[in-house]
């Protein structure tokens, strides 16, 4: 055997035993972590995955017949059908909390599990939460009789009463694999790259027309279920949308909800207007008639903390209504930043 040959059967046993104790080193590694020799670090911060949180079983009808399963069951019908339990036509006038006949699934979309329609999925380990519209911190209850009060136009619910423990327990319910902190992607809404101009009335109008009117009608009136009682594609105006103290009524919020979810049955990967239709189209919708809520001024009373698409004042600075609504929205936010060191994103 030649002095080549040696060498390189020597080196191939060193990669060998090179890769053997790698291995080795792999397999103690996973050993070790699987029975949690090694302490976990305390500010590790655990995010669970977007398919894992939404793609998970949230059908009610697969639950067991039992009392607690029953809570959750109504909570979940009183989500799909708010009308028929709470709204203006119920059985029971004294439960007609809710003003119109929208449902949570409105705009909570998909019973509320559609990533970036402000999905409830994870909401109540998100409270206790500080409230910038009231100035403190707010409990789940006091948050559900906030859309109650304004999305739905009506009146809040009792904290402790029938309809507000289902509903309670039906978010829990949808919690049940979130974080322990209920935080995680999909939250709320997308972001857009807000236009620096003023909203365009007459694209939006056009893009409503070109867009929109195939489920919400000319008339922004949309279209009921064939009960009658609730909206398969609700109005964006009129008496029985939300009113004008909604968070809804935002055109920087409506835009970024319209952006991810319209028209209905798009995802956020594969959305099909673009960040200045959604835009444009949300100021057009904004600028309709809509019920107005009462009290509006008592909102905020830190009003510094109100976001610069608030379409009403009273505002911690000089510029309009007019620019409130319709931006541009950038002045106003370099506004607050120079004055106050407050950073606005909405």
């Amino acid at each position: 055997m030649d002095n080549e040959t040696k060498y390189l059967i020597r080196k191939l046993k060193q990669q060998i035993g090179l890769c053997c104790g790698l291995m080795m080193l792999v397999i103690s590694a996973v050993f070790l972590f699987h029975f949690e020799v090694f302490p976990k670090e305390k500010d590790t911060v655990v995010v669970a995955s977007l398919d894992f949180l939404y793609d998970s079983k949230y059908d009610v009808t697969l639950l067991s017949d039992s009392e607690e399963n029953a809570d959750i069951k109504y909570g979940h019908e009183l989500f799909v059908n708010t009308p028929k339990y709470i709204g203006p036509d119920n059985d029971s006038p004294e439960k007609g909390y809710s003003g119109n006949r929208l449902a949570c699934n409105n705009c909570h979309l998909y019973s509320g599990t559609k990533p970036f329609s402000a999905p409830l999925v994870g909401v109540i380990n998100r409270f206790p939460q500080f409230r910038g519209r009231e100035n403190k911190m707010g409990t789940i209850e006091e948050r559900i009789n906030g859309c109650m009060e304004r999305s739905m136009n009506g009146r809040t619910m009792p904290p402790n009463g029938k309809e507000m423990k289902a509903f309670v327990k039906y978010l829990t319910w949808l919690s049940r694999f979130a974080p322990e902190d209920g935080k995680m992607e999909g939250l709320g809404f997308v972001k857009i790259e807000i236009p620096d101009r003023k909203v365009n009335l007459e694209n939006g109008m056009r893009v409503f027309n070109t867009i929109c009117i195939e489920c919400h009608r000319m008339d922004g009136q949309g279209e009921k279920n064939p009960d009658g009682l609730a909206y398969k594609y609700p109005p964006l105006w009129g008496g029985d949308s939300y009113n004008n103290g909604a968070g809804m009524t935002r055109v920087i919020t409506a835009a970024q909800f319209i952006k991810a979810n319209m028209p209905f049955g798009v995802i956020y990967t594969e959305t099909l207007l673009t960040d200045e239709e959604a835009y444009d189209v949300a100021g057009y919708i904004n600028q309709q008639e809509r019920p107005t809520k009462a009290n509006r001024d008592h909102d905020f009373p830190d009003i510094k903390k109100k976001p610069v698409s608030t379409p009403y004042p009273p505002y911690a600075d000089s510029f309009s209504i007019d620019q409130h609504q319709l931006g541009p929205f950038q002045p106003i936010m370099a506004f607050y930043k120079q004055e106050y060191n407050i950073v606005k994103t909405k």
